[in-house]
């Protein structure tokens, strides 16, 4: 069955903004990404709402295997350099995170090669942050802690490493 969506008024995007904010806190990432659809429907360039949607998809990784690419593709449109890199070092993070949040077989070398990526654009975001602003430099340390602390988080081994000759 298909329905025709209700347009959101421009005028009321502060608050459908303040509601998706409000469900994210209060654990419906599924209501939250509802909304922000709605807000980018009256104003597809809102950036405040791209950013929120993002955050709200990430949320849903666990129990939405197509959330990543959407996320992934929501960071793209993000149009600051600085806001761009970090967000994509969220949706990187968060998959990771969603991962090893997971029940089943902890794949250790891919979670590691996630993390390592997000910790890739962690520092482009630090290359370009703002003055006073340290978000990314926080975001790269969990991530190098979560290695750290994991024995299970280590890169693949190297297939084309030399064979050890035995006697």
């Amino acid at each position: 069955m298909n329905f025709e969506l209700k347009t959101l008024h421009p005028d009321a995007v502060p608050r459908a903004l303040a509601k998706a904010e409000r469900y994210r806190l209060l654990n419906e990432p599924n209501q939250a990404e509802s909304i922000c659809r709605d807000v980018l429907e009256a104003d597809a360039a809102n950036q405040e709402a791209l950013t929120m949607l993002l955050l709200a998809l990430t949320e849903q990784f666990t129990d939405d295997p197509k959330a990543f690419a959407e996320a992934a593709r929501v960071a793209g449109q993000l149009r600051d350099d600085y806001d761009r890199a970090y967000y994509t070092g969220i949706v990187w993070e968060r998959r990771a995170i969603a991962h090893l949040k997971h029940d089943g077989p902890i794949l250790g070398a891919q979670v590691y090669d996630w993390l390592s990526e997000a910790m890739t654009w962690f520092e482009r975001a630090e290359a370009i942050r703002p003055a006073g602003n340290d978000d990314s430099l926080l975001r790269w340390n969990a991530c190098a802690r979560k290695i750290m602390r994991d024995h299970r988080l280590a890169p693949a081994a190297d297939e084309r490493a030399e064979p050890l000759l035995l006697e």
